[in-house]
């Protein structure tokens, strides 16, 4: 019999007969290893613990402790949930089964009604009575006809069949039932003792919008039932923190089918806070030497050409319309060739220079309708964009203070949870990324050592970067788990050539400038809802859509003293208004605080005789009694002060100097 040599994480290596298991080897090390061992992993791939092994490699014996241990007991509740399934709902079809960081999910298809979220209960209690009747888990392999045959009437799992390049097909028998291996699963099920079902949503099988929608089952797993709760608690939080939900709810923004998706409306309330991140952006760039400009959302797709986005970028762009001159127009992806424009529309020198331009500049991405999400991902958003033209020699100090413009920016939202990841190409990817080693190697070193100089932590991430050049892009978590770039700063040497862009030195003669292409707060859409989960949608103060609710105890006795006071705070741009419907007291200071108004007043008789108002802030339980002018003071210094301490130092632009 043939031998096969496994190398263990320590270094040390043995030999086994050709066809021994991981449990066989875990035994061999020691028998308390292999009653802990859930599977193997050999050169980076997961094999079942009993499975027979055929080439040898690096070895890694899998216990319930590790990250794969924990994927390998969510496997198992997938397989074990595909089988009460198939028990409860004898019509049902399988699709994609799966497990990962997240939980699980099997996805479903029934004829006449899908599995609803009124089942999950049931389904889960089916679970619980075979994991306590019958924990065990039998392995069957069939040829691929018997296969096939096993899963007649199902073309997803026959599809899913005859793509295994293998005539040894695995099977699991969980209590009589037999469901196609999708993943590694444990060799009891005893340990799936802490589980949820959580919710049924629709997905297109593999992905794809013109396949059959399916109905996937989400769950999750731990071995530890403090692990599950803690998990359902921050699930909860994240359900809570969902911009889409708060959208609604607040009555921010929607998305119409009929209009199409990923085309964001913005209802008053969310155009409000908007067009306070727009001014206050404005200003902030115009402070920090930035010339704002407006720039055309269609251009010739020769500019696009040009600038390499047809070609590095064609599947995100929509498609090209012709005009009656056969001129082809397209939605512009990005703004930077438009901005290239403006450079380029006079003669510029050396003393010009760093040339900093900047746009809020409508975009459209060609996205997929999986991808959509509320205002994270849309196919059409605005930027804000910058650009600025530097000398070879200025290009550090420029970054500096961009970084130092993003960290002063995101200070003034309260934004402090966040990392740097400098974003690097793919060497092995020449079609992606623009090919010129000499000018990747040197801006990427550039970034790399102005991160350095300035101290701060960042991760490399090969692969990332822009087609034409490295970047640092700022990254942060949603509120439902995801990540996501809030910012970036990108290094171009590419486009300055492919537009042959000059400025005229001290000396007299042309010399080509480096272009640095930034974003500090990301697209409006998605730089709101990323503060819509970040503030759970109790806007500070000086972003709130309705800053002041103002509530007459009687419209009749103390109306006109609630529109008085409504207009001297409108007269000084505070944005209030009185609630005079014909409710309870009790019931509108409720609504206010429903919909976290950062300031309710209460007005009658004390307070008209007193020309006083009756504060109440949000989340907070108890009225204060203040003069009309003593209030004024108070909530112009919150919104002057961006909704916080006055006194409070800036700290995180300290950092860079």
């Amino acid at each position: 019999m043939s031998k096969l040599s496994f190398e263990f994480p320590d270094g040390n290596q043995k030999e086994f007969d050709a066809g021994v298991s991981v449990e066989d080897i875990a035994k061999s090390i020691s028998v308390s290893l292999a009653k802990k061992a859930v599977a193997g992993k050999v050169d980076g791939e997961l094999v079942d613990v009993f499975a027979p092994l055929q080439k040898g490699g690096k070895i890694e014996i899998i216990t319930s402790e590790s990250e794969e241990g924990l994927q390998v007991l969510r496997q198992s509740a997938a397989q074990l949930l595909e089988t009460v399934a198939k028990k409860q709902f004898h019509d049902i079809k399988i699709g994609e089964i799966s497990a990962d960081e997240d939980g699980f999910y099997v996805d479903t298809d029934k004829a006449e009604r899908q599995v609803s979220a009124d089942e999950l209960d049931e389904l889960a209690n089916q679970m619980k009575r075979i994991i306590k009747n019958d924990a065990s888990v039998k392995r069957v392999y069939l040829s691929k006809d018997e296969a096939l045959k096993e899963v007649d009437g199902d073309p997803y799992q026959a599809k899913i069949i005859s793509e295994i390049d293998s005539d040894n097909i695995l099977f699991y028998d969980i209590a009589g039932v037999l469901t196609l291996a999708q993943g590694v699963v444990a060799p009891s099920l005893k340990n799936i003792k802490h589980f949820k079902l959580l919710s049924v949503a629709g997905a297109y099988w593999e992905g794809k919008s013109s396949n059959p929608m399916l109905q996937r089952i989400y769950g999750t797993a731990f071995y530890k039932e403090a692990e599950l709760e803690a998990d359902l608690k921050a699930r909860q939080e994240a359900k809570e923190r969902d911009h889409r939900v708060i959208g609604n709810n607040l009555d921010l923004f929607f998305v119409d089918p009929k209009v199409g998706a990923g085309l964001p409306y913005w209802m008053p309330n969310g155009a409000t806070i908007r067009r306070t991140i727009e001014r206050y952006i404005t200003d902030k760039e115009l402070a920090n030497g930035y010339q704002h400009v407006y720039t055309p959302v269609l251009a010739n797709l020769d500019l696009y050409k040009q600038s390499g986005h047809w070609d590095h970028y064609r599947e995100d762009m929509f498609p090209p319309m012709e005009m009656d001159d056969d001129e082809m127009l397209e939605l512009r992806p990005m703004n930077c060739p438009s901005h290239i424009q403006i450079y380029k529309h006079h003669i510029r020198s050396y003393r010009e220079l760093p040339l900093r331009i900047a746009e809020l500049g409508m975009m459209h991405r060609y996205e997929k309708s999986g991808a959509l999400s509320g205002l994270q991902r849309v196919r059409e958003m605005t930027l804000n964009d910058g650009h600025t033209f530097v000398a070879p020699d200025q290009i550090q100090d420029e970054f500096k203070k961009i970084l130092k413009l993003m960290m002063d920016v995101y200070d003034d939202f309260d934004i402090d949870n966040y990392t740097f990841r400098l974003s690097y190409r793919d060497p092995k990817n020449t079609e992606k990324y623009f090919d010129d080693d000499e000018m990747w190697n040197k801006a990427q070193s550039m970034l790399k050592g102005a991160m350095d100089e300035l101290g701060l932590d960042y991760v490399e991430a090969e692969g990332e970067a822009a087609f034409y050049g490295p970047k640092l892009d700022v990254q942060t978590k949603t509120a439902l788990g995801n990540e996501e770039t809030l910012s970036t700063i990108q290094l171009d040497f590419m486009l300055p050539e492919r537009f042959d862009l000059h400025y005229v030195g001290e000396d007299g003669k042309e010399h080509r400038p480096v272009m640095i292409h930034r974003g500090i707060v990301s697209t409006m859409e998605r730089f709101t809802a990323y503060l819509i989960e970040m503030y759970k949608g109790a806007f500070p103060t000086w972003l709130a859509p309705k800053q002041v609710e103002i509530i007459p105890v009687s419209d009749e006795k103390y109306g006109d003293y609630a529109r008085k006071l409504n207009e001297k705070l409108s007269a000084i741009k505070i944005r209030s208004h009185v609630d005079d419907r014909s409710e309870k007291m009790g019931y509108l200071i409720r609504d206010a605080q429903t919909h976290k108004v950062p300031y309710t007043i209460v007005v009658g008789e004390n307070e008209v005789k007193n020309n006083t108002v009756s504060v109440r802030k949000y989340g907070e339980d108890n009225s204060r009694d203040m003069s009309i002018d003593e209030f004024v003071m108070e909530i112009l210094k919150d919104i002057s002060s961006y909704s916080r301490d006055a006194n409070k130092e800036k700290e995180s632009v300290d950092k860079v100097r």
